[in-house]
């Protein structure tokens, strides 16, 4: 009896010491990446916030509040917000958030009725050389109703191509240096934000607020876009508000 313990033993710890020669201990918390559980309002635009590392907080979250908070309006159909990112591993904002996006642009993912590019640290020089970032961009134009960017965002709607005679707007202190790598854009010096088409350009930070909340007012009116300010604690004034609208 005492041998047969003895031998079930030996083959215990055998065993155990082969899946852990086989299973490395640092793989062994590893989980899947989450599922995606977002539910989405068919008739409802989705609105793409193009995350990446070194992404600013407040140019992502600003206009996230703003367009979750359709979802809170009566008689509308409200924004599906999601973010996407080139590939489902977290990225880390600069200001050093950690965030996993709901999609990857190399993968399948929703359609995108609008893009929304928050400012990220390296929207003047990296990110500008990645040709699958630009290339998402320039196909999500073709089909997108609006694209937007708030800061530094717009450097990467110019780095695509797409504001050449484009009149647009971008960070106050970097639009000299959007006027010399890009000369064909139309660049406005003093205004918060600046629509031409489906190109809604902000200059960032805080404003990042003021120039979503003119697309929820373009879009679904003055009543709900107050009404939003209102919830989130804004002083909402469209006229008071420094911007150009190009016919």
């Amino acid at each position: 009896m005492v041998l047969q313990l003895s031998s079930l033993y030996s083959i215990v710890f055998c065993t155990l010491l082969f899946a852990c020669q086989q299973e490395p201990l640092e793989t062994i918390n590893h989980f899947p990446p989450p599922t995606n559980s977002i539910e989405f309002n068919e008739d409802g635009l989705n609105v793409a916030f193009l995350i990446m590392d070194g992404t600013y907080n407040t140019e992502l979250t600003a206009p996230m509040d703003i367009f979750h908070h359709t979802k809170f309006r009566d008689s509308i159909d409200p924004m599906n917000v999601f973010t996407i990112a080139q590939s489902l591993d977290p990225i880390t904002t600069f200001e050093g958030l950690r965030i996993t996006p709901d999609y990857s642009y190399e993968k399948i993912h929703p359609r995108i009725d609008v893009l929304v590019i928050p400012s990220a640290e390296h929207h003047l020089d990296s990110d500008l050389q990645n040709e699958a970032l630009l290339s998402f961009v320039k196909e999500t134009d073709q089909e997108a109703q609006f694209m937007t960017s708030h800061c530094d965002g717009a450097f990467v709607l110019a780095a695509a191509g797409l504001l050449d005679s484009v009149h647009c707007t971008t960070f106050p202190a970097d639009r000299a240096e959007m006027k010399k790598r890009y000369p064909e854009v139309i660049m406005h010096d003093s205004t918060v934000f600046v629509h031409h088409g489906k190109y809604i350009t902000s200059e960032g930070g805080a404003k990042s607020f003021e120039a979503s909340l003119y697309l929820v007012e373009l879009l679904y009116g003055k009543e709900n876009a107050d009404q939003i300010a209102e919830g989130m604690v804004i002083d909402w004034n469209l006229q008071a508000v420094s911007h150009h609208i190009q016919p």
